[in-house]
């Protein structure tokens, strides 16, 4: 590591997070947290449970809690090292709200309206019926980038235009109040980031929505993922190729790349000749592989839910000293009266 003035260099913070609302699937996995094992290489990194996120829906309580759980207990499971990266939930960091509250007076209601992900949620309507914490999502997602001056965002396309809002609100911020914020820069996901619908590949993998047929959940037992491989559809014909006529071959290669680290190219070239279902047999053999060291993590963390918590609890408090000196000079830019001692 190079050194200026006696200091190891600096290096770029990320900052990630995914909602903790129904069951962690294959497509959270290889859409984000392996990438976010990777990147604890190369950078500083904070990844949160974003638990007021995932209010802006209704939740149950119990599922909420015991969602939150599961969460971080795959972040753990799958490599995400507490003690080289900031593990938290969001909530447990009142920072995220306070900063967010005060963006939103920066923040124009025509930007807001043209969001995508908005306009796909409310399917176009503005009725008196639409919570006002999904209209206001993507205000809350830039505070929680910024408040850590995290210098990039791992999203997959569907988050850029969020990112492009963050972005706006920080260079809005610093030039109505003085340099405060860094602007940071989206990191678009490669192979693997957006994972499909297993029986329907128009779709991203998703726990809400359609049926279990179409995620592999990460604590589904090797028999449950074989079935699910096995019935998982096809597109016409027998050859196993990617291509716009394929979608669904598309994903299932990728899916198989991803986890086995072949090219998709070698893959075809494996599999030419022998048709769907020796391809869907291995691909079930490849995802159990995969996912069984990760599920025995998962028990053994499960087993001593304490271990979670004193993870989270660490996490907040490193969060907390961050996200407070970043909310003292937004304050002090801002006009408030500084906190009594």
């Amino acid at each position: 590591m190079s050194e200026t003035a006696g200091k190891p260099e600096r290096r770029p913070r990320v900052f990630s997070g995914i909602q903790p609302s129904g069951t962690m699937h294959l497509g959270n996995y290889l859409g984000a947290i392996r990438n976010w094992v990777a990147m604890q290489e190369t950078h500083d990194c904070v990844y949160c449970a974003v638990d007021l996120h995932a209010i802006t829906v209704r939740q149950k309580r119990a599922e909420l809690r015991r969602g939150t759980i599961d969460l971080v207990n795959l972040m753990l499971a799958s490599g995400v090292d507490p003690d080289r990266s900031i593990v938290i939930v969001q909530s447990h960091v009142p920072q995220h709200s306070e900063l967010a509250w005060i963006l939103n007076t920066i923040t124009y209601m025509g930007e807001l309206r043209r969001m995508t992900q908005f306009k796909d949620k409310t399917a176009g309507a503005e009725g008196e019926s639409i919570g006002v914490g999904l209209f206001d999502y993507p205000v809350l997602m830039a505070a929680d980038i910024l408040l850590y001056r995290a210098d990039a965002v791992p999203v997959g396309e569907d988050q850029k235009q969020h990112v492009e809002l963050t972005r706006d609100l920080a260079e809005r911020f610093n030039n109505a109040f003085g340099k405060t914020f860094v602007v940071p820069e989206p990191i678009i996901r490669g192979k693997g980031a957006r994972v499909m619908s297993l029986d329907d590949p128009t779709k991203k993998m998703s726990k809400s929505g359609g049926s279990e047929a179409g995620y592999i959940a990460i604590m589904d037992t090797p028999d449950v993922i074989r079935r699910k491989v096995k019935r998982a559809v096809t597109d016409s014909g027998t050859e196993v190729r990617p291509g716009p006529d394929k979608p669904a071959l598309s994903n299932l290669l990728d899916i198989y790349s991803s986890l086995s680290g072949d090219t998709v190219d070698h893959l075809v070239e494996r599999y030419s000749g022998k048709g769907y279902a020796q391809f869907k047999a291995d691909l079930g053999e490849v995802i159990v592989a995969a996912l069984e060291p990760i599920q025995e993590r998962i028990r053994e963390l499960e087993a001593d839910k304490d271990a979670t918590l004193k993870v989270l609890a660490r996490g907040a408090e490193m969060a907390t000293s961050v996200a407070e000196r970043t909310m003292t000079r937004v304050r002090e830019r801002v006009g408030l009266v500084p906190r009594p001692e």
